[in-house]
């Protein structure tokens, strides 16, 4: 008996050895039982015509749909119906997601059911299938950072086709760990059909594949934004040309590779091309510019040039081409002259042009923005930043042409004096409402001796920030040429004080709605008891900080005199609980927004008047107000929980 547990050789009925780990346990060969039916035939495996159990040592193996290759499984996919039994497969496992993101939506069998139902089913069938296309588009998602995989695109791409379909996709700072690569755009591609807006920023790993299934899968896309993508090319920006007619809006940063020829293509076939802007691709020049421009002149409306290699050519072809441009935009082009933009306002293709920005433009000089003025009949606002050749003349020759300009706003513009500043007063049309200084060092204060008329009745907000050598003489003059003014913004000008203020103050007949102080030191209790007074039923918001020389009194007047007032920052300022308190009693209902930062003599005293005050306010900034204590400042943000307090 032991020579047959222990046989082993060809004629073993398990072939490849004993089937126990130990050949002498013969309790587990008997524990078989009469009742099985099992045949030896020599040099031949074993026939069983029963099943046999032998015991937890031997089960048996499991059957798993995992066996199936691909292909099989894709059959098996492509007919599920859609919505949760889809979701629930591709939370199986990675390989079913990834099967189930690369099966497009036409390769679905969305009718293999429809012909079993009954006929009201059909009908009800039919009417989810109307409402699910009806609704394509309707989901919006963003993924930042870690969260920019391709196992979350294949996600998207799996779920959004039964929650009305991916409309817009945002891709930006893909990990470097899990990126984003052509594979999750192939999958968003296959799976969101719908897809109108695709923006891609600052993902390295995604090249010309991906942009390209893109295109081919969503020919619904609309706007595509491309930031810093050194890999895509201008294959995958001719196969968006070719694919997506409807593409109106196309934002191009920073992209390496990308130059003329998918310009041109996109020019080509793009037909509804609204809104361009280009930014920082050294491969782009003149013959793109030109190319999609001269294509798309009756519809492009808007148009951003920024930090390319054009010359002057791309300038005369916008001036002539540019006959639907409203807004334009052009900063840091150095190979542009002055001859660039003289034929530009003279090309007159600019007549509807409303909104003209330009920035560290060397070309920008006198005789070249008195054309841009002549040039543009409708502009209506304009935007001057760093053109460092802009002088006086320049200034007052456009402020003549431009007859329509309602906006003006100059920054770091360091020729433009104080002559050329009252020269624009004097001599701008009669639409301006608007006007910002900013930067300006070359303006200084002087006693020009200027007409006491008001030609410039029509300026209501002006801005003067941050120009050291504007003082108190320009200020009264100011205040005569500009009586309407109702918002009026002097921050940073540390050489105005009490005597050149209130004569501006004096002038200002319309009532001033907003009024920024910030970081004028000079300015004391006078001024600001007299701007209650004066203004003090239009005034709105009032910004004081950093006025060092502003005390309780000034609080006193405000709480008298400025019932609608809703934004008041005291930041910086010499207050105490005295003054919180004035306005505290005060019936400022409309008040809003109060900040007392750095405010050092605000005690816990004030803690039943800020309590007070912040049953209407929706923001409080106690930040770095040291004599308040961490209690103080829990119980407000407990009591006042409908505010928002900074500490």
């Amino acid at each position: 008996m032991s020579k047959l547990f222990g046989f082993s050789g060809d004629d073993d009925f398990c072939p490849g050895g004993s089937i126990y780990p130990n050949p002498k346990e013969s309790s587990l060969f008997l524990s078989l039982g009469h009742h099985v039916d099992v045949y030896f035939p020599p040099r031949k495996r074993s026939r069983i015509s029963a099943p046999i159990v032998f015991t937890e040592k031997f089960e048996r193996k499991k059957v798993s749909i995992e066996v199936l290759p691909d292909e099989c499984l894709f059959e098996i996919f492509r007919r599920l119906p859609a919505g949760q039994e889809r979701s629930a497969c591709a939370c199986v496992s990675k390989r079913w997601l990834t099967l189930l993101s690369n099966i497009c939506r036409d390769e679905f069998s969305s009718n293999s059911n429809i012909e079993n139902l009954k006929p009201e089913e059909k009908v009800t069938e039919n009417k989810a299938e109307d409402q699910e296309i009806e609704s394509d588009g309707y989901l919006s998602r963003s993924l930042e950072g870690k969260k920019a995989t391709d196992v979350r695109l294949a996600a998207i791409a799996v779920g959004a086709a039964s929650h009305g379909g991916l409309g817009k996709l945002s891709i930006r700072g893909s990990n470097s760990a899990r990126r984003v690569t052509d594979v999750g755009l192939g999958a968003i591609a296959c799976g969101c059909p719908s897809l109108k807006v695709l923006s891609l920023w600052n993902v390295p790993s995604i090249g010309d594949e991906g942009l390209c299934e893109i295109a081919k899968g969503c020919n619904l896309l609309e706007k595509l934004d491309l930031s810093q993508c050194p890999e895509i090319s201008d294959r995958a920006l001719i196969a968006v040309a070719k694919n997506c007619p409807n593409l109106t809006d196309l934002t191009i940063e920073s992209c390496s590779k990308i130059g003329n020829e998918g310009l041109q293509a996109i020019g080509r076939c793009c037909s509804n091309l609204k809104s361009i802007s280009i930014k920082d691709c050294p491969l782009l020049g003149d013959q793109g510019i030109v190319n999609l421009l001269s294509s798309t002149s009756y519809v492009m409306t808007k148009v951003k040039l920024q930090a390319l290699n054009i010359t002057d050519v791309s300038l005369a072809v916008i001036g002539h081409y540019g006959k639907a441009i409203i807004d334009l935009v052009l900063v840091g082009l150095p190979n542009v002259s002055e001859r660039g933009f003289w034929v530009m306002g003279n090309g007159h293709g600019l007549q509807k042009l409303k909104s003209l920005s330009i920035t560290s433009c060397r070309g920008v000089t006198d005789t070249g923005l008195e054309a841009v003025g002549r040039g543009c009949p409708n502009l209506k606002q304009f935007c001057l930043r760093k053109c460092a050749f802009l002088s006086d003349n320049g200034l007052v020759s456009f402020s003549k042409a431009a007859a329509s300009l309602e906006n003006l706003q100059l920054e770091e513009c360091h020729r433009i004096t104080q002559f050329g500043f009252f020269g624009l007063l004097l001599n701008c049309g009669a639409k301006l409402k608007a006007l910002a200084m900013v930067n300006c060092l070359g303006i200084k204060d002087l006693n020009l001796g200027l007409p006491l008329q008001a030609p410039c009745k029509s300026l209501r907000s002006l801005s003067i920030r941050n120009c050291s050598g504007f003082g108190n003489a320009s200020l009264a003059v100011l205040g005569k040429l500009c009586p309407q003014l109702q918002h009026l913004d002097l921050s940073g000008l540390q050489g105005i004080t009490d005597a050149g203020f209130l004569p501006m103050l004096e002038s200002c007949e319309a009532g001033l709605v907003k009024v920024n102080l910030s970081g004028c030191v000079n300015l004391t209790d006078k001024v600001v008891s007299s701007l209650a007074e004066m203004h003090g039923w239009t005034l709105e918001m009032l910004n004081l900080d950093g006025c060092q020389k502003i005390s309780d009194a000034s609080l006193v007047a405000i709480a008298e005199n400025c019932p609608l007032l809703g934004d008041l920052d005291l930041s910086k300022c010499m207050i105490t609980d005295c003054g919180i308190a004035a306005l505290a009693n005060a019936n400022l209902f409309n008040l809003q927004i109060l900040s007392v930062s750095r405010c050092s003599s605000i005690t816990d005293k004030s803690l039943l008047a800020l309590r007070k005050l912040g049953q209407t306010l929706g923001g409080l900034n106690l930040q770095h107000c040291n004599a308040i204590s961490i209690s103080t400042v829990d119980l407000l943000v407990e009591q006042l929980w409908r505010c928002d307090i900074l500490s």
